[in-house]
């Protein structure tokens, strides 16, 4: 959700050849059904008004030789959660032997609501692409509003809450068939520094719960990953299934203040509508957080828009349904507006709901049943930043249920 300030043509090229997770298919839809009109991008425009090298494309040929790219990239953007953020991004990228281009990803994140984020994402491809590691490390000091757990909760009640974050996530995937990749990890989320509080008062409990709400909080264990991807270019795609199965057990003997087990279920589907017109794209969004048994501290509840890339929800600000429990399922159409698809447009619908819980009870093992849903519908812009890659950069409009609004920017597609 940023708004780059400086972007080589090479960046948004090499961020969409690792983004995906080892389809070696070629975009056919992209290379046979190009417009009669050339296409153009940001980057086109701003080396007509800045002619010469500024802003040249970057030379891929070093991917080729197997050397690095790298490259910094200074950013603003805006979120209901942060208000105005600025960061500094940082990018290292290099292709091993007939493999996708592998890349590691930090950035420095300070928010005018004194968010500050320090984050490190690496995505590893092995020769060939049979093993693919990936690990996320994140340390975070995030005050944040919260608003108790399940469908029955209101804005008008807000519980603040600052703690400190250290997420700690790593993955080693196989390949086991074309597109199909299955493995082991490790995650560790920590929190520490807890505190929430009402009106000035210290609170020891929200709706019932009391794991997590102050002090410290640890969850870690060993998680089980089945992937597949067929998506061409998971930056854009024009086609293709996405299809993610996590099951993460965390245990007392790594650490864990308590032992409970989760499920999350991601799944994506995109159909091209027309073959004159392949960017016109309807997609498909399923996320699905389960508590299989236990209770998870307060923080690593499932909740609005805490999905990996904060992107689940639009119309709602993070954090504001939360429960043990959560069901999330969105629909999207893509489609150009001018002929050199330099603009695009989106409309979309969403809807997600949590498991209810009464006060008293949310400690214990019972689980309620799913409360009322919450719909969201929005529109939005794309302006193509790169042509190669087809990277966008996203600026919506949302609204949800009792005035819940919001405006929300992303570099590239949502899902």
């Amino acid at each position: 959700m940023v708004i780059p300030l400086g972007l080589s043509g090479g960046l948004s090229q090499s961020i969409a050849q690792t983004a995906g997770t080892g389809s070696t298919q070629t975009d056919a839809t992209a290379s046979t059904d190009r417009p009669a009109v050339p296409e153009r991008d940001i980057l086109d425009l701003v080396r007509a008004v800045f002619p010469g090298r500024f802003l040249k494309e970057r030379d891929t040929t070093k991917l080729q030789a197997g050397r690095p790219l790298v490259w910094i990239i200074p950013q603003i953007g805006y979120t209901i959660q942060t208000s105005f953020q600025a960061q500094v991004l940082g990018n290292i990228a290099i292709r091993r032997a007939s493999a996708n281009v592998s890349t590691l990803v930090s950035s420095v994140i300070y928010t005018a609501n004194n968010q500050q984020l320090l984050t490190s994402t690496l995505n590893y491809w092995f020769p060939h692409n049979t093993w693919n590691l990936t690990s996320d490390l994140r340390v975070m000091h995030y005050p944040q509003a919260s608003y108790g757990l399940g469908m029955n909760t209101s804005t008008d009640h807000v519980i603040d809450m600052d703690y400190n974050y250290l997420r700690a996530h790593a993955t080693l995937l196989r390949r086991l068939a074309p597109n199909l990749y299955g493995g082991l990890g490790l995650q560790l989320d920590l929190h520490w520094n807890i505190r929430s509080w009402d009106a000035g008062h210290e609170q020891v409990s929200i709706s019932g719960y009391t794991n997590g709400i102050s002090g410290r909080s640890v969850s870690s264990g060993p998680i089980l990953n089945l992937l597949y991807d067929n998506r061409p270019n998971s930056i854009s795609p024009l086609g293709g299934e996405y299809i993610s199965v996590l099951f993460r057990d965390n245990v007392t003997w790594l650490g864990s203040d308590t032992h409970y087990q989760s499920l999350l279920l991601d799944l994506r589907k995109y159909v091209s509508v027309s073959n004159h017109k392949p960017e016109n794209v309807l997609a498909f969004w399923s996320y699905n957080a389960l508590t299989i048994n236990g209770n998870p501290p307060f923080l690593d509840l499932p909740a609005t828009a805490w999905d990996t890339y904060g992107n689940m929800g639009r119309g709602y600000i993070q954090g504001r349904y939360r429960g043990k429990d959560l069901l999330y399922a969105e629909t999207e159409f893509r489609f150009g507006i001018t002929a050199n698809r330099l603009l695009g447009g989106v409309v979309f619908a969403n809807s997600q709901t949590v498991s209810n819980t009464n006060p008293g009870t949310a400690s214990t093992e019972h689980k309620l049943q799913f409360g009322r849903m919450a719909p969201a519908t929005g529109l939005g812009l794309r302006f193509r930043m790169n042509k190669l890659s087809r990277t966008n950069l996203a600026l919506d409009y949302s609204l949800g249920t009792h005035g819940s609004r919001g405006i929300y920017f992303n570099l590239g597609e949502v899902f």
